[in-house]
């Protein structure tokens, strides 16, 4: 008998545990911040999301790595203010850090429960993230996953990188070239390493295109997208004089990284890719 009343005791512990589980996972999550959006979209089911931010549909420029399959999913997506996150009667709302003080403040005065998520600087922080909103989202498996995932995609890439490491330089709008830490990082991963700092940046941290024609990487990366109409900043990006070493430097055309994350490992792919084929360009100029 004291066996018998054993296991249920045992049954009946893991019953209250297994409804407690349920009644803290949050059914209806809104997220109002682009780099929030996509960790939400990526671990919780659709059902489990009553709202995204506009950002993470935004197609004008392509600044969401989600958007074509929030608009496929259709998930609501919102411009946050406190009565449009409040009209979805939220359980959890998701927010950046240090983003959106007012919100913020309404949301507390209306004891809604909100997730800050802090900014994440470099891999080990993705990684602190990722199993932080696992385990507050109720999705610690699928968190385990997208690190796995990002693990293999780093070491793969670091198995090909090429040695010397690429010289590469992120040429962005008006002449600014700051990669940042975490692309710095991913950029290592890949077999390549930033020269900004060898072509003597102005007080404003932007390269004039004099010292690029003078000192031309292996390998150079434009910012923004082909497909979206060109701003006066973008100008110097398609200075002619850049068509002097068109022949010898690899070239390429990619959308900044602005949400760190899991999947912020695809660029260390395509960093392998440009710059192996940066490498090949380079052989065959010094073999000339």
């Amino acid at each position: 008998m004291r066996k018998t009343h054993g296991w249920v005791a045992v049954a009946l512990a893991a019953l209250v545990l297994s409804t407690n589980s349920a009644a803290c996972t949050p059914r209806k999550i809104v997220s109002t911040f682009l780099c929030t959006d996509e960790y939400v979209f990526r671990l919780v089911p659709r059902e489990r999301i009553a709202a995204l931010s506009f950002e993470a549909a935004d197609r004008h420029p392509v600044v969401s790595t989600i958007a074509d399959d929030v608009i496929r999913a259709g998930i609501p997506t919102i411009r946050p203010s406190a009565e449009t996150v409040m009209n979805y009667a939220p359980d959890l709302v998701v927010m950046y850090a240090g983003t959106m003080p007012a919100l913020h403040a309404a949301l507390a005065r209306a004891h809604v429960k909100v997730l800050d998520v802090p900014w994440a600087n470099s891999l080990a922080d993705v990684r602190r993230v990722t199993a932080m909103l696992g385990e507050k989202l109720d999705a610690r498996d699928r968190a385990a996953r997208m690190l796995a995932e990002m693990d293999r995609k780093i070491a793969q890439a670091k198995a090909h990188a090429p040695h010397p490491p690429v010289r590469t330089l992120i040429y962005e709008a008006n002449g600014y070239s700051g990669t940042g830490a975490m692309t710095d990082e991913l950029m290592a991963d890949a077999g390549l390493v930033d020269v900004v700092a060898g072509l003597k940046p102005t007080r404003l941290d932007t390269i004039p295109i004099e010292s690029v024609l003078a000192n031309p990487p292996e390998l150079l990366i434009l910012s923004g997208d082909k497909s979206v109409t060109n701003s006066r900043a973008d100008l110097v990006q398609h200075h002619p004089a850049l068509k002097a070493f068109k022949d010898t430097t690899e070239w390429a055309r990619l959308t900044p990284l602005l949400c760190p994350g899991p999947w912020s490992a695809d660029a260390v792919e395509t960093f392998s890719t440009l710059g192996a084929k940066a490498r090949v360009l380079a052989r065959a100029k010094t073999s000339r």
